[in-house]
């Protein structure tokens, strides 16, 4: 059996819904899902409120190894990518 990465995405973006997710289990979801990338893939992260102590963990824990970029940022309407770097 191999044991290769899927590519599930062909230009390398994989979409992540925090909406559909239990709070108390939305944090550990997230790193677990940005452990997962390999450098160069990105996950488009979706949610209903802009998250910005989750944000202050990601620069603590990644640094520079995920580059954060919003794609869109209204009320009720935040879209995030997080670009693997290293």
């Amino acid at each position: 059996m191999s044991n290769t990465h899927l590519h599930l995405s062909a230009d390398a973006i994989y979409p992540f819904d925090a909406r559909g997710i239990a709070k108390r289990f939305r944090h550990a979801a997230i790193f677990g899902a940005l452990d997962a990338l390999r450098p160069g893939e990105t996950m488009r992260f979706v949610n209903d409120h802009d998250p910005l102590p989750l944000l202050e963990q990601l620069a603590a824990r990644y640094g520079d190894a995920v580059t954060i970029t919003y794609r869109q940022r209204e009320p009720g309407a935040i879209v995030i990518d997080f670009l693997k770097t290293a």
